[in-house]
């Protein structure tokens, strides 16, 4: 019991999370008191659980008589009645120094893994943005969209190869001489909060079943399929 203490400070830091309401630790997780706001039904209140398999579960509290137990963030967000665009890192908050932050603005949201939550909502709804790849050659660094598994693997391939070139793209294809995108285009990375944004939640993925593959050899791959759940 005491290694397994030992275990879950060192994956959650106390300073990092003592101020929140309900700050509980276990073997390997922390728990705090959370909330999802509606303007028609008011706060639903529940209990976040935060495992250190990047798992997020939350303990429903919104009424003496709700029979729902557990629920993943996307799930909790439409139970509370929340109105508007599904975004549970922005309409799901924690409680601390009496203020209402959401939990995007608070450190636990860096211990969510998309693996260790399945198939919830936040799983089938993950974006991928537009990455850049610079050509070996002429150093002109061109786009990869990512919107489908194919548009993923062809990225994936490309960034493996030690020395791509403008050559190597499979379509739109292009050459060395094509201009380069202005640097104002680039900003633009198909997040679906933001034009501008430089990386969020909703628009980069550290692993899915949409941008790994089964059948690559590279440690990547490899990795996100021997953690992945079954």
């Amino acid at each position: 019991m005491e290694i397994e203490v030992r275990i879950s400070e060192a994956l959650f830091p106390e300073n990092e999370l003592k101020d929140m309401v309900g700050f509980k630790r276990g073997p390997d997780y922390v728990e705090v008191k959370c909330g999802c706001t509606s303007r028609k039904y008011g706060d639903a209140i529940g209990n976040l659980r935060v495992h250190a398999s990047g798992q997020f579960l939350i303990t429903c509290d919104c009424t003496p008589g709700c029979r729902e137990k557990r629920f993943t963030p996307y799930d909790f967000e439409k139970h509370s009645g929340k109105e508007g665009r599904i975004k549970w890192p922005s309409h799901l908050w924690v409680l601390m120094n009496d203020k209402k932050v959401p939990l995007r603005k608070t450190p636990l949201l860096k211990y969510y893994k998309h693996v260790a939550n399945g198939a919830s909502g936040s799983m089938r709804r993950i974006r991928h943005r537009d990455e850049f790849i610079q050509c070996s050659r002429c150093k002109k660094e061109r786009r990869f969209r990512l919107r489908t598994k194919e548009e993923c693997r062809i990225y994936h391939d490309a960034a493996l190869k030690k020395k791509w070139k403008c050559a190597d793209r499979p379509y739109d294809k292009i050459t060395c001489k094509d201009d380069e995108e202005r640097a104002s285009r680039k900003n633009s990375r198909n997040c679906p909060r933001l034009r501008t944004c430089q990386g969020c939640t909703t628009c980069v993925c550290f692993g899915c079943f949409k941008c790994r593959f089964l059948d690559c050899n590279c440690r990547t791959c490899m990795d996100f399929m021997h953690n992945a759940e079954p």
